[in-house]
């Protein structure tokens, strides 16, 4: 219980949340392009700048970080979880003995289970309010009219049900390979360096984790795409 409970986990899991937040919020206009080429197919741009360019002429200058706010707070939810989750298991498990890239698989693994239970209800939300206003191709995309978070929550839970808040929850379990694809990487690069070195620079630290997550993204990114669809078009025509 003292592993779970302990200060190592939470400074792990807050470091995680800020990361994040702090990535996301540079790179939140790639991740709209990226959501808008994956549930619009019928738009004619295929590229991300010509996407982002497409969407400041049509909707404003600040279009693309439409949704910011709703985002943010869910990622920094989710990866502390994660983080949390992650280190507190790491530290019950290996116990002051060498960890090896399989436990990091697993332990990975299991973090992310716990992660996509608890957490997606807050991403279902935040797709919809981020696409919300935005003009499709795709006419079989109904509008929604959210006035933020909770109205979002309450207008879900009214017109289709507490469950539609887990939609896409198969998908997003099938995902969790990708944070533990991810730490399994970089665990292991990280193991690798310190034989040879005393010490990791941030330099170090952040190329490790950069490759690490390029390879989760690469790996998995046909799941995400199939996600973000599950998420948005529960009350489409499609499905």
């Amino acid at each position: 219980m003292a592993s779970v409970l302990s200060y190592e986990s939470l400074v792990h899991a807050v470091a995680g949340a800020v990361g994040s937040v702090t990535a996301m919020t540079v790179f939140f206009p790639l991740d709209t392009a990226r959501l808008r080429l994956q549930v619009d197919e019928k738009r004619k741009s295929k590229t991300t700048h010509m996407v982002l360019l497409e969407i400041i002429k049509e909707e404003g200058l600040l279009a693309p970080y439409r949704g910011w706010f709703p985002v943010i707070s869910s990622l920094c939810c989710s990866n502390f979880v994660y983080f949390y989750t992650f280190n507190s298991l790491k530290a019950l498990w290996v116990k002051g003995q060498h960890s090896t890239t399989g436990k990091d698989l697993v332990v990975g693994f299991v973090a992310g289970v716990v992660n996509v239970l608890l957490t997606t209800p807050l991403w279902v939300v935040n797709t919809r309010l981020k696409l919300q206003g935005a003009k499709f191709r795709n006419e079989d995309i109904v509008p929604t009219n959210y006035k933020g978070i909770i109205d979002a929550f309450h207008q879900i839970i009214r017109d289709e049900g507490i469950s539609a808040l887990w939609n896409g929850t198969f998908p997003s379990l099938l995902l969790v390979f990708n944070p533990a694809i991810q730490f399994m990487f970089y665990e292991g690069l990280k193991r690798q360096l310190l034989k040879k070195r005393m010490k990791l620079s941030s330099l170090d630290v952040f190329i490790i984790g950069a490759v690490a997550k390029a390879i989760a993204t690469t790996v998995t990114y046909p799941l995400q795409t199939v996600q973000s669809i599950l998420r948005l078009f529960i009350h489409s025509n499609i499905y």
